[in-house]
């Protein structure tokens, strides 16, 4: 699964970090470091990291199960739970 983060977008909420911590992590206040080819058993976790984004600056292919790119929602996000 591919992962594009658009870091002109990202305000460092750290949501994704909180969320997916195996993926994306906080290097200091402000800046976002993250795996682009994230493994594949963090699906359920990107679900969550990617519809909690709150200004929706991830997008991830594949994580729809198409192998399209997508953004994922909210409620991909709660039936991941």
């Amino acid at each position: 699964m591919r992962l594009v983060v658009d870091l002109n977008k990202c305000q460092g909420y750290a949501q994704c970090a909180f969320l997916a911590p195996d993926v994306f992590a906080m290097h200091g206040e402000e800046s976002l470091v993250y795996n682009p080819h994230a493994p594949e058993e963090q699906r359920e976790r990107l679900a969550r990291a990617v519809a909690a984004c709150p200004v929706q600056a991830i997008t991830a292919d594949g994580l729809d199960g198409t192998g399209e790119q997508g953004t994922g929602s909210a409620q991909e996000a709660h039936d991941a739970r």
